[in-house]
């Protein structure tokens, strides 16, 4: 399994007044936005994505990491005997992902790309 990509995740109370502030002070752009949770990022590609709640999980994630075989992932997680916050679905916005708690508390969204 390989990590593709990991973006923070910071829960907001008011996402449209969050994107602005983010963007005017960072320089980000919005290449994601669904609503509920917008990514910003730059050129290069480093990302942040704010979340008011998520859709269908019931806990927002501390931090998103993108694998590219997120069943390897799911089945790490689970011989870890971690818990899973979140079992393993495919969304209909095109991402399969799955949560787990890690031992300090911290929601780990693991994804992939699916369409």
């Amino acid at each position: 399994m390989i990590v593709e990509r990991i973006v923070p995740n910071l829960t907001v109370t008011d996402l449209p007044r969050a994107v602005r502030e983010h963007s005017s002070v960072l320089g980000l752009q919005t290449v994601m936005d669904h609503g509920w949770i917008v990514t910003l990022a730059q050129p290069d590609g480093r990302q942040l994505s704010l979340i008011t709640e998520d859709a269908s999980a019931p806990v927002n994630p501390d931090v998103s990491v993108f694998v590219d075989d997120v069943t390897a992932a799911y089945d790490e997680a689970v011989s870890a005997g971690l818990e899973i916050v979140h079992p393993l679905t495919a969304e209909n916005w095109g991402v399969t992902r799955f949560f787990y708690r890690d031992s300090s508390g911290n929601v780990i969204n693991v994804g992939t790309h699916t369409s």
